[in-house]
């Protein structure tokens, strides 16, 4: 991998981080409204739960865990 292919992960890394996060805020916020769109929610949680499978392999591929 080179040093720009890493730097281009790392930023899509952040981004990804980002975006979890701010579904955790909207998720949090909508589940506290009374009478909210449970189907909407639904549908934040799963975007939230693809982010972090690709969270989980871009760590994967930036940080390989290695076996000694």
């Amino acid at each position: 991998m080179t040093i720009d292919e890493e730097r281009d992960l790392k930023i899509l890394l952040e981004r990804f981080r980002q975006e979890h996060r701010d579904l955790d805020v909207a998720i949090e916020a909508l589940t506290g409204v009374t009478g909210s769109d449970v189907l909407q929610v639904q549908r934040l949680k799963k975007r939230k739960l693809q982010l972090k499978d690709r969270i989980t392999h871009l760590e994967d591929q930036l940080f390989p865990d290695i076996i000694a």
